[in-house]
């Protein structure tokens, strides 16, 4: 496939720089760009200041929101699509498979429960379609993180991504059976002041939904916290203390009974951050079809 530039320069365009403007576009950052492609970050350097040659002109801008397209990049951004949808087509079993690998952030509960059960049964599907999942719970980033989709608690505050809704969940409180036997149902909040609490790490996560919830309660007579809720969940069926835990986990757990349903709900939701640019992927809008 060969490509030229405009203006009769007569100059060759790469089909493979383009798929690389394509990767930066979407990531907005090299190293993220370099290892989607599994390239190192000097030849997407490289490749970009070719592309950029070839082309005549800038194609992108630093911001503090990472690399963006400028307008000539936004030209050639129809182009690049092309190019992948058309070697998706050759390396995908059939012409409705989706294929390239799509790059996912989100919360370790959100992981475990949601994203791992859809995806895995998304690349059932779509056997040419990979998947990067990385686990953390944090807010949105104002800026670009390297990833396709991220999935934070909370309305995300990052004006340059499309927020989408994901579910709502309820933090609630909870205690292990033989924890309550030993040291008695709280009957107010009041009385959480006697008890140890598991929760996060104070100033671990600046997450305001799940700040808030810690701090609607009465300083605790001592704690367990970790920056795992899946340690939450097992310190408090270990019958530890009284733990704050997503309704989906502890639901279920036949060891665990709630405390205080009357007088401690908070409600919680999960959305995706989504770059304008990568919801034009079609392995990204289905990603967050399923999720």
């Amino acid at each position: 496939m060969a490509l030229y530039a405009p203006g009769g320069s007569g100059s060759q365009i790469s089909p493979e720089d383009l798929l690389t403007l394509l990767a930066v576009a979407r990531l907005g950052k090299f190293t993220a760009a370099a290892h989607s492609l599994g390239l190192n970050h000097t030849t997407v350097s490289r490749r970009i200041a070719a592309l950029e040659k070839s082309y005549g002109e800038r194609l992108l801008v630093a911001s503090p929101d990472g690399w963006e397209l400028n307008a000539a990049g936004r030209q050639l951004l129809p182009v690049a699509e092309d190019i992948e949808a058309a070697l998706g087509r050759i390396d995908a079993r059939e012409s409705s498979s989706l294929s390239g690998t799509i790059r996912l952030a989100c919360p370790q509960a959100f992981a475990l429960e949601f994203a791992v059960p859809a995806l895995t049964q998304l690349q059932r599907s779509h056997p040419s379609l990979q998947i990067e999942l990385i686990t953390a719970t944090q807010r949105a980033r104002q800026y670009r993180s390297g990833v396709d989709i991220e999935i934070v608690v909370g309305r995300p505050d990052a004006p340059r991504s499309v927020a989408k809704h994901i579910r709502d969940y309820r933090l609630q409180l909870y205690a292990a059976q033989d924890y309550i036997a030993a040291h008695g149902m709280p009957v107010s909040l009041d009385d959480l002041a006697d008890h140890r609490l598991i929760y996060y790490i104070e100033n671990s996560l600046q997450v305001d939904d799940l700040d808030d919830a810690a701090d609607a309660l009465p300083r605790s007579a001592g704690f367990f916290r970790s920056t795992s809720v899946h340690a939450h969940v097992l310190a408090t069926s270990n019958g530890v203390g009284i733990g704050i835990l997503p309704d989906f986990l502890a639901h279920h757990n036949s060891r665990l009974v709630q405390v205080l349903p009357d007088q401690f709900s908070k409600h919680v939701s999960y959305w995706a951050s989504v770059r304008h640019e990568s919801l034009r992927n079609a392995g990204v809008r289905s990603v967050l079809e399923v999720l």
